[in-house]
């Protein structure tokens, strides 16, 4: 068992905590899991390199040492330079801010039924129960980004850190631009596993698509086909300019025997 050694106290790491609580209910939609793969295959920072960034969906998220069983489950987060994998070697758990070190930067969470007031900051904690979702992304965590998208009414609430507190941004276009991590986060309207709806989906700084792997593989395959078309076309100019020189050679003998059989020396 992989474990650091803290001088006050033994904190439990990744291995000790659990993943998911099993009295929980499950995923509750489709939506729920086809949304955070399109977060994650478009999660691409241009000043982050693939090793230094994680994400996670539907993971718990443990963020207080002095209450080690607390911990939320984002629907999607992301957290940037941090090691891909847990202490570079293996795959994670959970995720514990304590072991850890690094906060997400950004939390996301898909609106439903159950937890809409919850997720909206609208829940009054009882008293010794664990905190809202938005007091321990906003007080404890400090995350730069929470995000609330609600799939029914196509809605996107993008709320930044500043001063401490949240702020709305103005999302009316449905498309928020990230500094820190040079993307944009906008809602877009396409077709992924074969549905068709908006999606919450990453941009680059030019307010460009980042391409999902079946895109790419279609664009490399269009690619090679366009690069074949265009080997092709130009193999039948070749053989056309050859079939038009073959034609005037033949041409030209042809000519040059009429004019031998005339008594005229051609070649003069």
């Amino acid at each position: 068992m992989y474990q650091k050694d803290y001088q006050e106290k033994q904190l439990p790491t990744m291995y000790d905590l659990p993943s998911e609580d099993p009295e929980e209910p499950g995923l509750p939609d489709e939506f729920h899991a086809l949304q955070p793969q399109i977060l994650e295959e478009t999660f691409q920072p241009p000043n982050y390199s693939p090793e230094e960034r994680f994400t996670a969906m539907d993971m718990n998220l443990y963020y207080d040492s002095n209450n080690t069983n607390w911990y939320k489950r984002p629907d999607w987060f992301a957290v940037v330079g941090v090691d891909r994998l847990y202490q570079k070697q293996d795959s994670r758990l959970s995720y514990v801010v304590w072991d850890e070190l690094v906060n997400p930067l950004i939390v996301v969470e898909l609106l439903s039924p159950g937890t809409e007031k919850e997720d909206l900051g609208e829940k009054v904690r009882k008293i010794n129960q664990p905190p809202s979702k938005w007091d321990v992304y906003e007080k404890i965590l400090k995350i730069p980004y929470y995000v609330i998208y609600d799939r029914y009414s196509d809605i996107l609430l993008v709320f930044k850190l500043i001063n401490s507190a949240y702020t709305e941004l103005d999302a009316s276009n449905k498309m928020i631009w990230m500094e820190s991590i040079q993307l944009y986060l906008g809602v877009w309207h396409g077709t992924y596993k074969g549905i068709t709806r908006e999606w919450l989906r990453w941009y680059d700084a030019n307010q460009k698509l980042i391409p999902l792997p079946e895109e790419e593989a279609l664009a490399a395959r269009q690619e090679t086909l366009a690069a074949r078309q265009e080997t092709l076309a130009a193999r039948q100019e070749t053989l056309a300019a050859r079939q038009e020189a073959f034609t005037q050679r033949q041409r030209a003998e042809k000519l040059a025997e009429q004019l031998r059989a005339l008594g005229i020396n051609p070649d003069e």
